[in-house]
């Protein structure tokens, strides 16, 4: 669980850095979780945008990401969602 200072940090982070992966019409399946997976494992703070031609939401894809990755949510602003989880072998961000 991350604290708001954490949270906070992880924000200032992501400011700069543009979405890695893209939710389009196929939704949330087996190969975006995938490599959403192998971000998270490489770059630990993921920013991931949902298309336009996406059939959810982001809020509706909120917490199924969250419950499959076991990342945690750090922002959503507009169709930008970012996520963080700690890398087991590449540990890049220390908070």
């Amino acid at each position: 669980m991350l604290t708001g200072k954490q949270r906070s940090f992880l924000k200032g982070l992501a400011n700069t850095r543009n979405p890695l992966i893209q939710v389009g019409k196929d939704g949330v399946n087996e190969g975006f979780l995938t490599q959403l997976d192998k971000l998270l494992e490489d770059h630990e703070l993921v920013k991931i945008k949902v298309l336009q031609n996406s059939p959810v939401d982001v809020e509706e894809i909120v917490d199924e990401i969250m419950e499959k990755t076991n990342a945690e949510f750090v922002q959503m602003i507009g169709s930008k969602l970012t996520i963080y989880r700690e890398s087991k072998e590449n540990k890049q961000i220390e908070l």
